[in-house]
């Protein structure tokens, strides 16, 4: 799946974000390379969903930049995927979500039907193809959307806390395709709530509290010999404020 340029490295210098006067994010700087899965991790209210949809471009900082670095750059919007904790589905078939995507990406009608039944037919449903997104189960959904992220040949994927609302064996599915897509080459940036789900999936992780990045190391040391006091409450289940 990855392409012969990259649109990595992905840098993000003094990013902050703000809302109605309140700082929600401040003076994030990271440089994120091919290669590791970078899971993000902090208490609720941290800022790690509103980091990917930042890096995503999603939004705009209100100060600081994000900026991709690879060769590719000038096509970092059509080369990166999102997948959320709740999928946005659109009103139309499970197949016909995967051709939209498609379509959007600039596929011709034909490639974009081949290329969406390849996706369903990889992620074990294509037995759903007709069936209207909507109604699909919640794990259903979730591997649906990530099957449409696929379906793009994204040379990185942004996972906003995919299995949160998922039972265990959903999320034992969602965390294959993950797997999966990191052993193809994609980029894997994804934040989780769930330590036990981190310790399985990360290589390095990056750590919020109070909206700042305060500890970035790889995932064994950060699990066993985290260096902030915030990052040692937090392995332990205190409630951190």
């Amino acid at each position: 799946m990855k392409a012969d340029l990259s649109i990595l490295p992905l840098r993000l210098e003094a990013v902050s974000y703000a809302s109605d006067g309140t700082a929600l994010l401040q003076d994030v700087a990271f440089t994120l390379e091919a290669g590791p899965r970078t899971l993000v991790l902090g208490p609720n209210g941290a800022g790690k969903s509103l980091l990917l949809r930042l890096c995503h471009g999603l939004i705009t900082p209100t100060s600081g930049s994000v900026t991709w670095l690879g060769p590719a750059l000038q096509r970092a919007g059509t080369h990166q995927a999102m997948v959320f904790q709740r999928p946005v589905m659109l009103r139309r078939s499970a197949h016909g979500n995967l051709v939209h995507a498609l379509r959007l990406a600039g596929l011709d009608a034909s490639a974009a039907r081949l290329r969406a039944d390849a996706a369903l037919d990889r992620f074990g449903l294509g037995g759903l193809a007709k069936r209207p997104a909507r109604v699909l189960s919640g794990g259903e959904q979730q591997r649906l959307a990530l099957a449409r992220a696929w379906a793009v040949r994204p040379q990185m994927l942004f996972l906003d806390e995919p299995t949160a609302s998922l039972d265990p064996a959903a999320t034992h599915a969602v965390e294959a395709i993950v797997a999966a897509f990191h052993a193809e080459g994609v980029k894997i940036m994804m934040s989780t709530h769930d330590l036990a789900q981190a310790r399985r999936l990360a290589d390095e992780i990056l750590f919020l509290y109070a909206g700042r990045l305060i500890e970035r190391a790889p995932a064994d040391e950060f699990f066993n010999q985290p260096r902030t006091r915030e990052a040692q409450a937090f392995l332990r289940g205190e409630l951190l404020w």
